[in-house]
């Protein structure tokens, strides 16, 4: 039995790459970097960088990665983010094991891989659960790449959704009980080690906002979108001022849903899937990552 996602797995495993700041000075790159001057933002991440912010480093190796202030140089940001993963860094981990398994290093990029699902990261929770159901580069274990494709479903991830439903249709159904099962032991066992602070955003463009009052939620439904998982309860907060002024998000409040280590910030409600997803697709081309979420 295979399960054959990568193309679609890889269209959304990008996405949401970005977290809160961890320093001023890291901070001040990321402002730059949101301004669109993103040479400026590599001259403040690279001496830091160099002094080993793992922050820094990760941004860096985005830079790297995105052609954003510097050439696309591939080998140089797998050199910035492995110096940052080796020192625990989350969205490092996941970014380093995406970009070695999508380049052909499968089994490198797998390890880092296991690292981020062990946390409970979606992507990936997608990317290795795919592999040990598909006995990709890892040895086939069925039952455990269900537990953490389903526990990647559970968190919203699209993809991992339509992959669960094409598992559902190959597995026995008691392969299927023992990996929700599993699942929900593993959801339950915090990390062996808590993420350290993750780094500043990185992704495309933004169009800086001023802070607007919080307006009073007047619209109703059952779905919600979710703009990222943070750190800091305070930087969801953060982003959601900064966008609350956006007629995507007018009339609808922010929720900040705990997930082990981090707070989930979404905001709605909105009355369908595909209202959440349109209001999705104003913000992504603005340069947020954003996906529809069934409200709890």
């Amino acid at each position: 039995m295979r399960v054959f996602r990568w193309s679609a797995i890889f269209a959304c495993a990008w996405l949401s790459l970005a977290a809160p700041a961890s320093a001023q000075s890291v901070k001040a790159g990321i402002d730059a970097w949101g301004r669109g001057d993103y040479v400026s933002a590599v001259a403040i991440w690279r001496p830091l960088a160099d002094a080993g912010d793992a922050d820094a480093a990760f941004n860096l190796g985005q830079a790297y990665r995105l052609g954003r202030g510097v050439l696309v140089d591939l080998a140089t940001a797998q050199v910035w983010l492995e110096r940052a993963a080796q020192k625990d860094h989350p969205d490092a981990q996941t970014t380093l094991g995406l970009l070695l398994f999508q380049n052909g290093n499968q089994a490198e990029g797998l390890r880092w891989l296991k690292l981020s699902a062990e946390r409970g990261e979606a992507r990936a929770m997608l990317v290795y659960g795919t592999a040990l159901f598909n006995g990709d580069s890892v040895a086939q274990d069925p039952v455990l790449g269900y537990a953490y494709v389903s526990r990647a479903a559970a968190q919203g991830l699209e993809p991992a959704k339509t992959t669960v439903a094409q598992m559902d249709e190959i597995m026995p159904l008691a392969q299927r009980k023992k990996g929700v099962a599993l699942a929900m032991q593993k959801a339950k066992t915090p990390p062996s080690a808590k993420p350290k602070q993750p780094a500043g955003t990185v992704t495309s463009k933004p169009k800086p906002k001023p802070a607007q009052p919080v307006p009073v939620a007047t619209a109703s439904g059952a779905w919600r979108i979710q703009l990222g998982a943070f750190s800091q309860r305070s930087s969801a907060e953060a982003l959601y001022r900064k966008l609350n002024g956006n007629p995507a998000v007018a009339g609808r409040r922010q929720f900040l849903v705990p997930a082990g280590s981090v707070t989930r910030l979404q905001i709605g409600p909105y009355a369908s899937k595909a209202a959440a997803a349109a209001a999705c697709n104003t913000l992504t081309a603005r340069g947020q990552a954003c996906f529809p979420v069934a409200a709890r």
